[in-house]
């Protein structure tokens, strides 16, 4: 499913027009990148949460060539853990 696929599945169920539906879903998107970015947990009841999680600095390795080992950077990432109702749903 695309965002213009869920745009239209949201229309379609909410009974508005594609245009608002888009904004919403551009709303929610935006709440929830901002959220993140200040370090706060979104939790969606009964579907999930999204949340910030460090990864460490490590040693990789070149794939062109094996030999020659490259450091990777400490990062931030945003992960998802689905909750209990999405995860029976899709069982």
């Amino acid at each position: 499913m695309t965002k213009q696929d869920l745009v239209a599945a949201m229309a379609a169920n909410a009974g508005l027009t594609k245009k608002s539906a888009a904004d919403a879903l551009e709303a929610l998107l935006a709440i929830i990148t901002g959220s993140l970015q200040k370090g706060e947990k979104v939790t969606l009841t009964g579907f999930g949460t999204f949340q910030i999680s460090a990864r460490a600095a490590r040693m990789g390795v070149n794939p062109r060539n094996p030999s020659q080992k490259v450091q990777i950077p400490a990062m931030n990432l945003p992960t998802f853990k689905a909750g209990k109702s999405l995860k029976d749903a899709v069982r």
